[in-house]
């Protein structure tokens, strides 16, 4: 327990070494001395809490909340000193904000621990003293011998022993990880592959060392010693040999594996992202304007305080007769006093604060985020993939977007490779009819006669077929050890597999013209050239990764030729060539390039048998090596792939993915840019930006590429600031490649993204991952603060996903990294101009008046209660009763908000996406700037004015109340203060309520049922609170108040008068801004389509047609002068695109005219 405490605090940690040491079967050494490793168990923990600690943490996480700290104050405050409220008004409504949100939050972690414990708890079956032992996954050690059988997960990282097949091979998908399908060969050292019963590997002598645990899935360092016949036999391990928890095994029967890795250190745990809390723009304003209100209510109480001490200066008002003081009062000290009554009139003041926005917010955008996915036109049928909600804080987000940086292949193009041509030995071919045809040639010029292959175009087609990592799956049952004879013939039920689509497309294309690759048979590839078998055994692979950008296998050919055939991208394989039509095959790729296809350059090299030992011999130390492994490799690498001779060049053709020219128009006719990040080389960029709308055939390409120092990049740049400030009215597209961002990185970010910024349009061409991460940071980081959103479907762009304030991943072949990693997740590129232009506009205009509403509603409550204290000496009296104070934002005004933020809309779906320049409207965080939250406030204190002010003067001289502000009624007194207060509260409950049905241009049944209820609940709650005494009461202040209050006509009136006071100022302002100075939106919720016209406006709208306006708007406009029945027209031509196939769950029944 104490070393697990100090393991816990960071005094021990569990891992002294950068190695460890794993005896297999736990076959630990004899010798006294040895101290076994310790590791971690096998239980995998995802949830956040504890029965223990879930209230503590929970509620420590919710108090960081400002507004959760703040009302935890108000409350203390309350309970230590005497206030005009009971604590229970500001208590409960904090009880209930924290009690919702630690609910959710503990059902969540629930379902969690559900989850864990049903993988915790899964039957696994392990080798003990010599025999098959079921056991539960969390019980398996590190050094354990686990049986997997087929279709099976892996529960830990196993390093893979032996398999049902003598060559100790099996396959295996990683869908769960990365999303990829294909199967992927994994296999055993020889000396282990033997062994394939659990007898056996009991006996085993061996152990493994390799690496601490790390994330990384595709890296892996180690080595594994088996003894034998008293000699020590040294193989090394690599990420081919080792099995990860998550993965599935497929067309193999069973395998052995040992426990490396186990529970929160195996590589999928270690993948457990905690992603990095993104905040939108409207939850920082939300914050400004809570700052202000603080300010507000600060303000309120400094004064109200001041103005006490003021009025008790006249020893008349100090010492009424019907309130003497005590001793204890008269000598208590005035500091301490002054204090008291400041804080007492904070907490009367205190609810101007609204605390249960945030709890409306929360549950506003978790309801919300549910429309994504229930969007049929977010649904991809194809793949059976609908649009997918990760993260719900950022829905309003997608309204604010200006700029999006985009991945090319995968996410602009389908990802499906098509082989299209070819450059051999300097001559360029297509593919004709599964013939191999040189350019010029037809297929009919050929005749019918057999087709015959070059000796250099057979050894580019073997090369092709020979240099890769494609798997082949077979239709059957168990192991492949039953089909492999059929393997060597070319079997309909073939198909091959592969992590990249050019591989599977390249071999398929060597297969159609007749160069068959037909599957690896122990150490051979097998091919069949036009029938005729051939064996290559394989020597190494030399595995693909970034930063050579090339991989390479080493052959022995049937004549025992030495052979390494390499392919890879021009710029990693060109330099190295000694020999063959370099020249040409460059025009080639360049030519390849600028028709829009992938291109990969293929070359050999022969080995005589002195250099084939000193390859091996580096090879195997640098695969031995247990420090700085990758290094030495790479040394390794670069000895072997060097003097080559260039076969040939291949080109492949990667189709634009459906509607990708629209969507990218509609992009920037709403306003927002479209930046392109790619890794491609430079013509294939430009050329698919062309083909995608991306650049437009007008447009002045500008380039920054293959700039050689920091001087040259920064003339460049100035010369192309210089031409653009020139050529201002030409629209601009620049081209800039990774090497030379870099070197504007490194001193002109500023000038660099003043030139990026000028132009229309921005292709970023041979990025690494992190530099596109770069990008997007520098832009979201310039003085402008722009929205960014970035798109990606592959592993190589989670950087820049999680870099953007909004991630986008791409359902695509690339795996599911993306996916998992961003914020949302569409099938197509082409759903990404409904997510931000329907969505994204329809979630911010909701949130924005959401949180504008709160804070008005909060004006209009609390303003009276200050003003009152005019009329009551500052002595800290509150206008409302306590239960109305408690549940004014919990009951009597929640529910119409946020009906409201779930289903508003300004304008149909439909328009919306036909129209992008309407996402213009909200652009910039409008509807939340501080104009027009300062118009809301404004228009809270008028309305607070109203309410007041217009039930003293209505009321106060009423014969049935008398000057004394008493009511005098069946012989008993009613104190006025309640009397008032309560009718100042009907008169604003029933305001604020209408004020936003006002804002409510969409109505449904539900708007209608919680706003007309909310007004009706708060009657009959009242008749109910005040017409029966409750014993559990300590004060029965509001006894028959409501009752005898609603029994006079004056009430009734005054309650109208002063709600139509109220409402029609906004109404007229509404009208007249709407009719001068209207907004794209407001024109085009003047159509609707031809069916007549949706409720557009709660005043102002046709009933009957286009033409027709309404009365209200008819009376403005002859008002200022300027009626002109003609004037009014359609602003759209019927012939404008729509998307009548609409299917959105947005697209509820909107009121018909006639209920407008």
């Amino acid at each position: 327990m104490l070393r697990w405490m100090r393991e816990q605090l960071g005094f021990d940690p569990p891992h002294q070494s950068d190695t460890r040491t794993v005896y297999i079967a736990n076959h630990f050494p004899q010798h006294g001395h040895y101290v076994p490793q310790r590791f971690a168990d096998n239980r995998i923990i995802s949830s956040k809490y504890t029965v223990w600690n879930f209230v503590p943490k929970n509620l420590f996480e919710q108090f960081r909340r400002i507004a959760n700290f703040y009302f935890l104050i108000i409350f203390l405050v309350q309970l230590m000193i005497d206030t005009p409220t009971s604590p229970v008004t500001s208590g409960l409504p904090l009880f209930f904000v924290i009690t919702v949100t630690a609910i959710k939050q503990g059902y969540e972690d629930w379902l969690r621990h559900k989850a864990d414990n049903e993988v915790n708890g899964a039957p696994v079956f392990v080798v003990r003293s010599g025999s098959l032992v079921q056991t539960r996954s969390k019980s398996i050690r590190v050094g354990d011998i686990v049986r997997v059988a087929k279709d099976e997960t892996f529960p830990a990282d196993l390093v893979l022993l032996s398999s049902d097949r003598i060559s100790g091979t099996c396959h295996i998908t990683t869908a769960s990880l990365d999303g990829e399908t294909n199967l992927k060969t994994h296999c055993a050292v020889p000396e282990t592959a033997v062994c394939q019963t659990a007898s056996k590997l009991e006996g085993l002598q061996a152990m493994v060392e390799c690496q601490q645990p790390e994330a990384d899935l595709y890296r892996f360092v180690g080595r594994l010693t088996v003894k034998q016949n008293e000699e020590e036999i040294v193989r090394p391990l690599g990420p081919e040999n080792l099995l990860l928890r998550g993965a599935r095994l497929k067309n193999t029967r069973e395998i052995f594996g040992v426990a490396v890795y186990t529970g929160m250190e195996t590589k999928m745990a270690l993948n457990y992202k905690s992603k990095s809390q993104k905040r939108s723009a409207v939850e920082k304003s939300m914050n400004t304007f809570l700052i202000i209100y603080l300010g507000i209510l600060l303000l309120e109480a400094t004064l109200s305080t001041i103005l006490k001490y003021a009025w008790q200066a006249n020893s008349q008002w100090d010492e009424p007769f019907y309130n003497r003081k005590t001793e204890q009062e008269k000598n208590s000290s005035q500091i301490l006093k002054f204090i008291s009554d400041f804080l007492a009139f904070l907490v009367l003041y205190n609810f101007i604060i609204p605390i249960s926005l945030y709890v409306t917010v929360e549950m506003q955008k978790f309801l919300g985020s549910f429309f994504i996915g229930w969007d049929l036109d977010l649904y991809h049928e194809e793949s059976n993939e609908k649009a997918q909600v990760n993260t719900s804080d950022l829905n309003e987000e997608l309204g604010q977007v200006e700029y999006v940086l985009t991945d090319k292949t995968g996410t602009l193009t389908e990802n499906e490779m098509q082989f299209r041509e070819c450059s051999i030995n300097g001559i360029k071919y297509q593919e004709i009819n599964g013939r191999l045809v040189p350019e010029g040639m037809t297929d009919d010029l050929l005749g019918e006669s057999s087709p015959h292959l070059s000796s250099e175009e057979e050894l580019f087609l073997k090369a092709v077929s020979l240099c890769h990592t494609v798997q082949i799956s077979y239709d059957q049952t168990d192991g492949l050890g039953k089909s492999f004879p059929q393997a060597n013939g070319s079997s309909p039920h073939m198909e091959y597999y592969a992590s990249s689509p050019d591989e599977k497309a390249l071999v398929e294309a060597t297969k159609r013209m007749g160069v068959t690759f037909t599957g690896i048979k122990g150490e051979n590839m097998e091919i069949k050239t036009f029938g005729r078998l051939e064996k290559y055994k394989l020597l190494h692979v030399l595995e693909f990764d970034a930063n050579r950008r090339r991989m390479s296998v080493l052959l022995q050919a049937p004549s025992g030729v030495k052979l390494l055939f390499t392919k890879g991208a021009e710029s990693s394989i060109l330099p190295y060539a000694i020999s063959g039509s370099i020249e040409k095959t460059k025009l080639h790729v360049d030519e390849f390039a600028m028709k829009g296809l992938r291109t990969l350059v293929v070359a050999c090299r022969r080995f005589s048998s002195e250099e084939y030992e000193e390859v091996d011999r580096r090879l195997h130390e640098a695969r031995t090596a247990l420090q700085h492994r990758d290094e030495r490799l790479a040394e390794a690498f670069d000895f072997i792939e060097r003097d080559l001779e260039l076969l040939g060049a291949t080109g492949v053709e990667d189709k634009l993915q459906e509607k990708v020219q629209e969507t990218i128009e509609a992009l920037c006719l709403a306003g927002i840019k479209v930046w392109v990040l790619t890794g491609d080389k430079q013509e294939t960029a430009v050329s698919v930006s062309l083909s995608c709308g991306h650049f437009h055939r007008t447009m002045n390409i500008l380039e920054l590429v293959q700039q050689k120092s920091d001087s040259e990049c920064t003339d460049q740049l100035r010369k192309l600031a210089r031409r653009i400030r020139e050529d201002h009215v030409i629209q601009h597209g620049l081209v800039v490649d990774g090497v030379s961002l870099s070197l504007a990185l490194r001193g002109q970010e500023k000038l660099f993204m003043e030139v990026c910024k000028s132009c229309t349009a921005v292709l970023c061409c041979r990025m690494a991952p992190l530099q596109k991460a770069k990008v997007v940071r520098l832009l979201k980081t310039s003085p402008e603060k722009p929205i960014t959103l970035a798109v990606g479907d592959g592993a190589n762009d989670v950087s820049m996903i999680q870099e953007a304030h909004v991630g986008i991943g791409i359902m695509g072949k690339e795996g599911r990294q993306a996916v998992g990693n961003s914020d949302y997740a569409i099938a197509r590129f082409k759903f990404l101009a409904k997510l931000l232009l329907v969505h994204g506009h329809c979630y911010y205009i909701r949130i924005a008046t959401l949180v504008q509403y709160f804070f008005y509603k909060n004006v209009c409550f609390i303003t009276p209660q200050f003003l009152y204290q005019f009329f009551c000496l500052f002595s800290q009296q509150t206008l409302y009763d306590s239960v109305y104070l408690t549940l004014y934002n919990i009951c009597f005004t929640s529910l119409p908000i946020l009906v409201y933020s779930l289903f508003e809309q300004l304008v149909q779906p439909h328009v919306l996406q036909s129209k992008p320049a309407l996402y213009r409207d909200i652009s910039k965080n409008s509807l939340l700037s501080m104009k027009t939250f300062l118009c809301w406030t404004l228009m809270g204190f008028g309305h607070a004015f109203f309410f007041f002010f217009g039930c003293y003067l209505l009321m106060h001289e009423d014969t049935s109340l008398m000057g004394n502000g008493q009511i005098l009624k069946a012989n008993r007194l009613m104190f006025g203060n309640w009397t008032f207060g309560t009718l100042v509260f009907t008169v604003m409950v029933i305001t604020v309520t209408l004020k936003l049905a006002l804002e409510t241009h969409f109505w449904t049944w539900m708007n209608h049922f919680v706003t007309w209820g909310s007004i009706a609940f708060y009657f009959i709650f009242s008749f109910f609170y005040g017409g029966i005494l409750w014993p559990f009461l300590h004060t029965q202040d509001m006894y028959c108040v409501f009752v005898e209050l609603l029994s006079s006509g004056s009430v009734w009136f005054a309650i109208i008068v002063i709600v139509i006071s109220c409402l029609v100022p906004d109404i007229i302002k509404k009208v007249f801004y709407r009719h001068l100075w209207p907004t794209s939106t407001q024109m085009s919720q003047l159509i609707e389509g031809d069916s007549g016209v949706s409720c557009v406006d709660s005043m102002c709208c046709f009933s009957e047609g286009e033409r027709q306006h309404s009365w209200v708007g008819q009376a403005m406009e002859r008002t200022l002068g300027r009626w002109d029945p003609t004037r009014i027209s359609r602003s759209w031509r019927t012939s404008d695109p729509f998307y009548p196939s609409d299917r959105s769950i947005l697209t509820l029944s909107s009121m018909e005219a006639s209920h407008c």
